[in-house]
């Protein structure tokens, strides 16, 4: 739909909450959004970016108070691109699951194909009924999506994911655009394309359509055509003006971080070694291990639908020598993770030995796991379906490798569970549930809870997704911690080159259009930037 141009604001709030089942979540918001103007929505976790962004799209209530206004020219026509609209659409996947009823027991679900086309208007469908000829649609190639628009929904990997969602919210031609962190998840390549895109539909144009309102937690990170800032900070605003205005400020913010910076080193560093030596005190015996090869796998292929999607992958972690895994979207880094985490069924048509022994030979799947600590996208979507655990028993549960609290814990774990919260910045805060924080307040839990039991091994796919800037170095500093503690063996996977610890001296490079499909590297050897490898088509 095409909105009406005319003097007004296109969106306008006078003194309104946002409310949410009578519970006011954000009190009191004036602000307005002007045609020409460009918003970027910023703030720290928890600060209410993402229930303003649900509040504009209709998910939440905007009521107006003390004689104030809300007017929104977009009301009919928004579309949110958003880590929780890909965690519903998971969620969504998952309950329409008929695998137990299909011949072979596997039920794809819905492709996305059938996604995309779903939203498409009469005239599109007329050029694609039924989704017949999507690769050719702009969206979709400007998405890199035509490879994949006829595998399920709940097999893409999660950067894969986030530009289905980008590419149905542009073909859908919603008037106004909300995209909620939109380049997290993305490699290089798909990063530069998202730009590029962006910046064209914020170009002026008589034929203009969509509107765009970006929510970004580092908004340093990537040039953007944006002129405005609104900044939100413990759920109310904090700055709203031009972008230059909001630039001033963050140089003085960063000039006192980095003063700051040695002092809370120390302190973070004091604290974890307690923790530490608290946890390792208590470790079970059955998360304890002697062995100096901890994982190792041996020719291994994978393939989907005659697609291999690792080939012949030949690759040996030891104790002590932390791991980058890296390689654009859909490359296999995930996959690859979950031969070792025990997700993937493909493990045991491979030779993959995991403590010394190999899987399928009589282990059971929490005997392994006992010995690993995981962050994960599809782990965070676990959670969310538990959002009244409080956070306490969310990192107990870490102790305990469940998704959710069945055990009893004694006071000594009860203990410990409270000082990795303080560590993760979340002290005094143990009886709040964990569906009331922010995407980026969890992720810093969950990381929390993988790091709570000493495993010997530590599994990160993409551990800083949502978090600020001050959390993100907070977070980091944190696992690099962890890493020179020598308990735990990282294996991290990023696609953001500020995100690679120190401590990762060593690179697994999954290079899908080449033969071999991967490199093994070692950080003090010239690295190539891997993230410009297109996906294959």
């Amino acid at each position: 739909m095409k909105r009406e141009t005319d003097s007004r604001p296109l969106i306008q709030m006078v003194r309104c909450n946002v409310e949410k089942n009578g519970a006011v979540l954000l009190p009191s918001l004036s602000w307005q959004m002007c045609d020409e103007e460009s918003w970027l929505i910023t703030g720290s976790n928890g600060g209410g970016k993402s229930i303003f962004a649900s509040a504009l799209a209709g998910s939440m209530e905007i009521v107006p108070i003390n004689n104030g206004l809300y007017s929104n020219q977009f009301s009919d026509s928004i579309a949110l691109v958003s880590f929780e609209t890909a965690a519903a659409l998971i969620e969504e996947e998952k309950a329409r699951d008929n695998s137990d009823f299909v011949e072979g027991g596997i039920d794809p679900g819905r492709t996305g194909r059938t996604y995309i086309a779903n939203v498409l208007d009469d005239a599109s469908l007329c050029s694609y009924p039924q989704g017949i000829g999507l690769e050719r649609h702009p969206a979709v190639i400007s998405c890199g999506i035509d490879a994949i628009l006829d595998r399920g929904l709940k097999y893409l990997s999660t950067g894969e994911i986030r530009r289905t969602l980008l590419c149905r919210a542009l073909a859908s031609n919603a008037s106004l655009l909300i995209l909620d962190e939109p380049f997290e998840g993305l490699d290089s390549a798909s990063r530069k394309i998202l730009q590029e895109l962006l910046a064209q539909m914020s170009q002026p144009a008589a034929s203009h359509k969509t509107q765009l309102l970006l929510l970004m937690d580092r908004p340093d990170t990537v040039t953007l055509a944006t002129n405005q800032v609104l900044e939100l900070t413990s759920r109310h605003i904090s700055f709203s003006g031009t972008l230059q205005e909001y630039r001033n400020i963050l140089v003085r913010r960063k000039k006192v971080a980095v003063d700051e910076l040695p002092h809370r080193l120390a302190e973070m560093q004091n604290e974890l070694d307690e923790v530490r030596s608290r946890g390792e005190l208590n470790l079970a015996d059955s998360i304890r291990t002697d062995k100096t090869v901890l994982v190792e796998m041996k020719n291994v292929t994978v393939e989907w639908s005659g697609k291999k999607v690792l080939d012949k992958l030949s690759w040996k972690l030891i104790k002590g020598e932390h791991w980058l895994i890296r390689g654009p979207n859909g490359s296999g880094k995930t996959t690859f993770l979950e031969l070792i985490t025990g997700d993937n069924p493909q493990v045991f048509r491979n030779e993959v030995y995991l403590f010394g022994s190999r899987r399928g030979s009589g282990e059971t799947i929490w005997e392994l796991k006992e010995k690993m600590g995981i962050v994960s996208y599809r782990l965070h979507v676990e959670y969310r379906s538990l959002g009244d655990l409080d956070l306490e028993s969310v990192i107990l549960s870490g102790i305990h490798d469940s998704i959710g609290l069945y055990e009893y814990c004694g006071e000594e774990e009860r203990t410990l569970a409270k000082k990795w919260l303080h560590l993760a910045g979340f002290g005094t805060r143990e009886t709040e549930r964990f569906g009331t924080l922010s995407y980026g307040e969890q992720r810093s839990i969950l990381i929390a809870r993988a790091a709570v039991k000493c495993p010997p091994i530590l599994i990160l796919d993409e551990p800083c997704h949502g978090l600020d800037g001050e959390n993100r170095s907070k977070i980091l500093a944190l696992l690099e911690a962890i890493a020179e503690g020598g308990t735990s063996t990282l294996l991290h996977v990023t696609h953001d080159p500020t995100e690679v610890l120190s401590c990762e001296k060593h690179i697994l490079e999954l290079r899908p259009l080449e033969t071999p499909m991967y490199r093994i590297l070692v950080k003090d050897q010239p690295l190539t930037e891997p993230d410009v490898i297109p996906s294959p088509r």
